[in-house]
């Protein structure tokens, strides 16, 4: 095997598939049985959940809420389909742990890195909800932090829509060119928006490569996983 320990970065419209909003099972179901095929690859796998299906806090914000307030929404909204993602997954035998930068006892643990590590060393697959358990950050520098804590080899990032990290819309401009491989330094410079900037520095700064990749189809999870060439590069 290419990795030994992962991030799977998944957005939360993930979980919504076609649909714009909530979680659908289908799909849930769907995307934990390739993350139970990676799992029996004997990979550690540990995952980012975003909470976009079900409310953005920029979205809030926008709308004259709050920022901070409008955050901590969304944090609760991605610690949602982290439960939702870990039913599904111990619905096929998977025994999973769901981590929390926000104290909810009741429903999960708090995330502690070391506990997080000795989870993934005994074979379960974690789940870090909440973000960093602070406003103004994007999961995608949870991802990015958490990857580092953890020492993960790989991030790997299953977006819609696009295969891969284009140099302008592909689904505007029928021309634009796909990266194979690219660096942080210019997708900074290029301002292609992959990751947040901040979980983009944190990546290049130490040194985590990412795998940007199409989650429409699932099976591109595990081919992720198990090292073969999909979607971009990043490094």
């Amino acid at each position: 095997m290419k990795y030994k320990r992962v991030i799977l970065k998944l957005s939360g419209e993930a979980l919504a598939g076609e649909k714009s909003f909530g979680i659908y099972p289908p799909v849930v179901e769907s995307i934990a049985q390739q993350i139970k095929r990676v799992h029996e690859e004997k990979l550690e796998v540990a995952i980012v959940v975003g909470g976009g299906n079900i409310w953005r806090g920029l979205s809030g914000a926008a709308k004259g809420m709050d920022r901070a307030t409008a955050d901590y929404m969304g944090m609760l909204a991605t610690v949602m389909n982290a439960i939702a993602l870990q039913d599904a997954l111990e619905q096929l035998k998977v025994f999973t742990r769901v981590q929390t930068a926000i104290e909810m006892r009741e429903v999960a643990e708090l995330y502690i890195r070391r506990r997080a590590v000795r989870h993934l060393e005994k074979g379960r697959v974690v789940i870090f909800g909440a973000g960093t358990g602070n406003p103004y950050f994007s999961t995608d520098t949870t991802a990015a932090l958490r990857a580092a804590e953890i020492e993960a080899d790989v991030i790997l990032m299953a977006k819609r829509g696009a295969d891969g990290v284009y140099d302008c819309d592909p689904n505007r401009f029928p021309d634009a060119k796909k990266f194979d491989k690219i660096s942080y330094i210019d997708i900074l410079n290029l301002g292609l928006h992959v990751m947040d900037s901040t979980a983009t520095s944190l990546c290049m700064d130490n040194h985590i490569p990412l795998v940007v990749f199409n989650i429409d189809d699932h099976e591109n999870i595990y081919r992720a996983a198990i090292g073969e060439t999909i979607g971009t590069t990043v490094g």
